[in-house]
């Protein structure tokens, strides 16, 4: 599942790169297109190209196209396309053959540059220029590298996810970046060559940065959203994992708590009372275990009970074993009933004491004494240790199903203390007067 997880991160990484790659290069891939439409058609065999001698000096229109401007006052067209294609910048002498006006009123148009600045135009390198679709084609890879690149930075955040680890992401996507824009593939001007940027004499090129800071903010934005649906879908599946263990942790406590041996030795206890004839202690015992087993089967599905609720089954549960272990078991509740609106766990106090009686010795000259208190908002329940000479089974289920439901509800830890001496167990209670 990992693995396919991780390829399908991957994949979807990809194909959000080469979105963010063909929007990036969309201009200019709509610039080679209508410059490719809007070509002049081929002038006719019969139109002469006429030779200048003398050098004009190159104007440049904010619209992009260009004039030769003459010594005479007279001016030669000089499209924006053939101005990129041969290098040609504002304020550049050139001596130049021209194409005669198509009508009357129009300009000559500049056709072939035979010496630029006073030196023989090379038309040689000229032609060695890589071509345009194969610098859109590089500009293609090259974002698509890039954002793919800090879209893996970013988006495998999501897992063990904080902010502090985000904003970490964050710097180094855009250390990746600067990393990556000094490396970014451009054309010099002149030569026509494609090399990189930091190569090429002009680091900051304002068009460069705003396609890298683009590209930059994209993946910002995309990783904020994916880490977001991530992280909602991760809270999905957990729920449902926990729901699963929930259940799970229920049906064990169940299969734990009404267990046959707790019920045939109830029962026995019951018969004892019956054949000494003690019919009000037998009434009692009737009643206190009919509470005992109508609490667990009620309550072993909720959540969280009150103090005062589990207190109230703790003293029903305990009376069944006073009987079993006459004046041999004792239980000291001391509980300040301030804290009996306080909530905790269904059937916490029923684990504790029943292994508090299925683990020690309890004998007429060394009766058990469990306590059952509250301080600073923990319940504390212990016991002294006084191992059976013969030690009950036992598989530590009861604790681990304990703790496993006081972190599934609670969100909180209990804190199980055991020496020779004595056995302890703190359970940090929830104050209904705080969320």
């Amino acid at each position: 599942m990992r693995l396919q997880s991780r390829y399908s991160d991957v994949v979807l990484n990809l194909l959000v790169a080469v979105a963010i790659s063909l929007v990036v290069n969309f201009s200019y891939l709509l610039l080679l297109l209508v410059e490719q439409s809007s070509e002049a058609p081929p002038r006719s065999a019969g139109e002469q190209i006429a030779e200048r001698r003398d050098a004009g000096t190159l104007f440049v229109h904010p619209d992009g196209y260009g004039y030769l401007i003459y010594a005479n006052g007279d001016s030669v067209y000089t499209p924006s396309r053939r101005m990129r294609w041969l290098g040609l910048e504002a304020g550049d002498r050139i001596v130049a053959d021209l194409m005669p006006p198509r009508n009357a009123e129009g300009h000559p148009v500049l056709e072939r540059v035979r010496t630029l600045n006073d030196a023989e135009y090379d038309y040689s390198a000229l032609y060695n220029r890589t071509s345009r679709w194969t610098e859109l084609l590089l500009q293609l890879v090259f974002y698509l590298i890039m954002s793919f690149v800090m879209l893996s930075i970013l988006t495998s955040s999501r897992r063990n996810y904080s902010m502090a680890r985000y904003v970490r992401r964050c710097l180094w996507c855009i250390a990746a970046a600067v990393g990556l824009y000094c490396v970014a593939p451009v054309t010099e001007w002149h030569s026509g060559r494609i090399v990189m940027n930091f190569m090429g004499g002009r680091m900051f090129d304002y068009m460069l940065l705003l396609k890298c800071s683009f590209a930059v903010v994209v993946s910002l934005l995309y990783s904020r959203i994916y880490v977001l649906i991530s992280q909602r879908q991760a809270v999905v599946v957990e729920n449902e994992r926990l729901k699963n263990e929930n259940l799970t942790t229920r049906y064990n406590l169940l299969v734990g708590q009404i267990n046959p041996h707790f019920f045939f030795n109830s029962l026995n206890s019951l018969a004892m009372l019956v054949r000494e004839r003690q019919d009000d202690k037998a009434l009692v015992y009737i009643d206190q275990l009919s509470y005992t087993f109508r609490y667990i089967i009620q309550n072993g599905q909720s959540t969280l009970m009150t103090l005062g609720e589990e207190l109230k089954f703790a003293e029903a549960y305990s009376y069944l074993f006073k009987i079993r272990y006459a004046d041999k078991l004792f239980f000291d509740i001391a509980v300040d009933a301030r804290y009996f609106d306080w909530r905790l766990p269904a059937l916490s106090l029923q684990p504790l004491i029943g292994n508090a009686v299925k683990h020690n010795t309890i004998t007429r000259s060394n009766p058990l004494h469990v306590s059952i208190r509250v301080e600073n908002g923990i319940l504390e329940v212990s016991n002294p240790r006084r191992p059976k000479l013969e030690p009950e089974p036992s598989t530590g289920i009861g604790l681990e199903n304990l703790r496993n439901r006081w972190q599934l509800i609670t969100g909180r830890d209990i804190a199980i203390l055991s020496t020779e001496e004595r056995f302890t167990v703190r359970l940090p209670l929830l104050n209904p007067d705080k969320p």
